[in-house]
């Protein structure tokens, strides 16, 4: 972009913000940066604008800086859940795209301050991201690049199984006092040493036992990553600490991955309302229409949560404003209140409530919402009912979409083994990628770790006991 559509972009920002406000959008304030591809690609890669060096990183670099080279897509803005929120825009693109993706980031930002589920996540995670990162780097340089990459890479096949409920979001604060105090760390229990207890007076012995957990965890626990910075005797403290980084940045992304699909067509409603005010010219309002039906272009293999989103908060709308007669009579439903209706669900819901609220049979046979698997060599349309076709959608969405695996017991066999279980709802796991993970679980657990869950209707457990993979049905 040259001076002069740099300057049109600012006039025209202001100008959105303004209805922006007026349409009752409330966001933080505002920070908007043009940048090279190469700039907004790497953004893309880490997933921040600071953060700590990994090969995956580089390599989801150049898969998606080659695709947007040959033209095949492209990420038009890159929006950050901060206070002042920032909004990385394309240097590439024409001032028309520009001032679309501006009235797209101003929704997505009034979603990060509004809805409820954002309400934990640090608005200072740019600063502290950039932190961790400097202090990985260290770590770098005392025990070796190899050591910690290697480290990183175990750490990172386990990092979406955390807990991200409010109720049990807690911190391993224990030993991070231990580290800002530079005390040293004590050297972790044994299985013996209860016998040390033997030696003491018969009081003090009992209450050693009493100190002693019957059963780690005592419940069944879901944040596998908390579990293991709490209670490997393999990890030092430089391996607790990034665990723990890694902890703290999926809890911060959580809230986007559980409202892809309501976030994503929250900005695609507002943008075009927002756009739909600006002075246009013919040629721009041409477009506009143009850029507009390219990002809800329905996907004939998957989901396309602009267009989903986009579908749903336009029938919530349409629904409130004009009720029908038996909702008046029954419920006293008022007409005209389908935008204050959209600033409700925006504040509380997710996805998986999103869709299984205000996902109606009509709108399910309107966007030609079906399920398909392969059948030989062809794929085929196997359910078109809206029922199982909303069920399964929301299915898809619970967990952020991830299986849940919960640790059942730390002293398995009573020999310091890891037991995990997958909670089945329906869903195999991909068994290339247990037998994969579990190598990297025992890695960081240091002792043998098991699975059990479902496969072919039947349970099984999975094992890996520092050499291979083992696998039985129970």
């Amino acid at each position: 972009m040259n001076r002069e559509e740099i300057r049109r972009l600012e006039q025209a920002i202001e100008q959105m913000m303004d209805l922006a406000r007026g349409f009752g959008l409330d966001f933080y304030e505002m920070r908007f940066e043009i940048c090279p591809a190469d700039i907004v690609y790497t953004f893309g890669a880490y997933g921040m604008p600071t953060r700590f060096s990994h090969w995956s990183f580089g390599k989801a670099f150049h898969r998606m800086k080659t695709q947007y080279d040959f033209g095949l897509s492209r990420i038009y803005e890159l929006v950050i859940n901060s206070d002042p929120c920032y909004a990385f825009l394309l240097d590439g693109n024409s001032l028309l795209q520009n001032k679309l993706v501006a009235a797209h980031v101003l929704a997505h930002c009034d979603f990060f301050k509004n809805n409820a589920h954002f309400a934990h996540t640090s608005r200072f995670m740019v600063e502290s991201m950039a932190s961790s990162a400097e202090r990985i780097r260290s770590y770098e340089l005392q025990y070796g690049k190899d050591v910690v990459e290697q480290f990183l890479d175990a750490a990172l096949a386990i990092q979406e199984h955390v807990d991200p409920s409010v109720t049990f979001r807690r911190r391993p604060r224990d030993w991070e006092e231990r580290r800002e105090k530079g005390q040293q760390t004590e050297k972790p229990g044994s299985p013996y040493d209860d016998l040390w207890a033997l030696d003491q007076p018969p009081s003090a012995a009992k209450q050693t036992e009493m100190a002693i957990p019957r059963k780690v965890p005592p419940e069944p626990e879901k944040d596998l990553v908390l579990f293991l910075i709490e209670h490997s005797r393999v990890l030092e403290d430089w391996q607790r600490d990034i665990l723990s980084v890694l902890r703290d940045e999926m809890l911060y992304f959580w809230p986007q991955i559980e409202t892809k699909i309501m976030n994503e067509g929250w900005a695609t409603y507002w943008h075009l309302r927002i756009m739909r005010e600006m002075d246009l010219t013919s040629d721009e309002a041409v477009d506009f229409s143009h850029m507009h039906s390219g990002v809800v272009l329905p996907s004939k293999t998957s989901i396309n949560p602009y267009y989903v989103g986009l579908a749903i908060w336009e029938d919530i709308e349409k629904r409130w404003n004009d009720p029908p007669e038996e909702a008046r009579r029954r419920f006293g439903a008022r007409p005209g209140q389908g935008r204050a209706k959209m600033f409700e669900v925006r504040e509380t819901e997710t996805d998986t409530s999103f869709l299984r609220n205000y996902l109606t049979k009509e709108l399910v046979e309107e966007l030609n919402l079906y399920l398909y698997q392969k059948m030989g060599n062809e794929w085929r349309v196997v359910e078109t009912d809206w029922e199982k076709v909303r069920d399964t959608l929301c299915a898809a969405r619970v967990n952020g979409g991830f299986p849940v695996i919960l640790v059942q017991d730390g002293d398995y066999l009573q020999n310091g083994e890891l037991y995990l279980t997958h909670r089945y709802e329906g869903v195999e796991l991909d068994v290339k990628y247990v037998e994969k993970t579990l190598p990297y679980v025992y890695r960081l657990w240091g002792r043998p770790v098991h699975l059990e869950t479902v496969l072919d209707s039947r349970a099984i457990l999975f094992s890996y006991d520092g050499k291979k993979n083992h696998r039985k049905f129970l």
